[in-house]
């Protein structure tokens, strides 16, 4: 069988490290942002390109906290991509807010700058882009839209470590940029947890208080906050994990340009959600796009090759989201992303006989059920 994901694999190169690491914290009597969390902020912050990191406890709440350090909460709007993991939604909803929706591209399944609304209403304060699968947005014409318009930019890079834009990290174009450490993420914590990356020294000393229920000092609390800190045995973790991330993206790389050479003659009947041409992808997905994809996926799943469907269902159509309304078309090519995307296996655990197989196996599917 070949595996969509096999975290046992993923770290069997590293159990001796991670074992080492968590005895010295079981030996430490530290358990809560101690320093294994300070090395990985400083550490991540680096990788990133960032001023400072702030590790949080999981995605979701990278989001929301970001949104609430630059104010942004009751009354306030904040434009959302259409197509998405649901978290990107909630977390506007979980600072009080609310998400209005963009199309996005076919092509890409990113936000689509040219849909971006002409001129905001003035409840409008923020704009989330999503690095979808790893590949940036267009962050040159939603960084001009945003400054256009006076809107901050709080970028949703979950998937997206070690993304580039115009060979520059992702982080750059954005006020704020949100990391999850999911498992199965590109640079995956064993369990959940979340980072923040900023070039403000003072957000990242508020966003320091609101992880820790609004508190600089024990006991004394400045504002009202969350309990949303970094565990100390996930960034040990994840110290880990950073020193092979590199060499693991490069691996993702070359495993997405097999997919993207062997399956270009199938363009039209199995076409591939790509990053844009001045972007470098962090490949956490490999992505195609078929109108027949439950068939396709029947057909691979019975040859014993797993795939994913990364979204089945658009944000606007989950029933956490059924009192919201919209325009007429902002959700058709959200809808359509949902009914034609499937995510082909990718990544460390994999060789590059296992992408040939994949590739044969999706050619061969595709043309019986296309002629």
């Amino acid at each position: 069988m070949i595996k969509f994901l096999d975290l046992k694999a993923v770290h069997r190169p590293y159990r001796a490290e991670l074992e080492s690491r968590f005895a010295a914290i079981l030996d430490s009597g530290r358990y809560v942002l101690g320093a294994q969390v300070v090395e990985f902020e400083e550490r991540f912050a680096r990788f990133t390109g960032a001023r400072q990191a702030v590790g949080v406890g999981n995605g979701l709440d990278a989001l929301s906290l970001a949104l609430k350090a630059l104010d942004i909460g009751h009354g306030d709007r904040v434009l959302v991509p259409s197509f998405t993991f649901i978290a990107t939604w909630l977390s506007v909803m979980a600072a009080g807010a609310e998400p209005v929706p963009v199309p996005v591209s076919l092509e890409t399944g990113n936000m689509d700058p040219s849909r971006l609304p002409v001129t905001p209403d003035s409840r409008v304060k923020a704009i989330v882009p999503v690095h979808l699968y790893g590949a940036p947005a267009d962050m040159t014409a939603i960084g001009d839209y945003a400054r256009r318009h006076g809107l901050r930019i709080v970028a949703d890079a979950a998937q997206a470590h070690g993304a580039r834009y115009d060979d520059r990290p992702v982080g750059d174009f954005a006020d704020i940029s949100t990391y999850s450490f999911y498992p199965g993420k590109n640079l995956g914590a064993l369990g959940d947890a979340g980072a923040i990356t900023v070039n403000d020294d003072g957000l990242a000393a508020r966003l320091r208080r609101l992880r820790n229920y609004g508190s600089d000092k024990k006991y004394i609390h400045g504002e009202a906050g969350t309990n949303s800190r970094l565990d100390e045995l996930q960034a040990a973790f994840l110290n880990v994990r950073l020193d092979h991330l590199d060499a693991e993206n490069a691996v993702r790389r070359e495993q997405a340009a097999h997919y993207g050479t062997a399956l270009a003659p199938l363009a039209g009947i199995v076409d591939t959600v790509r990053p844009p041409g001045n972007s470098r992808s962090a490949h956490h997905l490999f992505v195609i796009r078929c109108d027949k994809r439950d068939a396709l996926l029947d057909v691979l799943t019975e040859r014993d090759i797993q795939c994913q469907i990364h979204y089945p269902v658009a944000p606007c159509d989950q029933q956490a989201f059924a009192h919201m309304t919209a325009d007429a078309g902002i959700h058709d090519t959200a809808r359509q992303l949902a009914a034609t995307v499937l995510s082909l296996p990718l990544g460390p655990h994999l060789c590059d006989e296992d992408i040939s197989e994949v590739c044969d196996a999706v050619t061969a599917s595709a043309v019986d059920l296309f002629v």
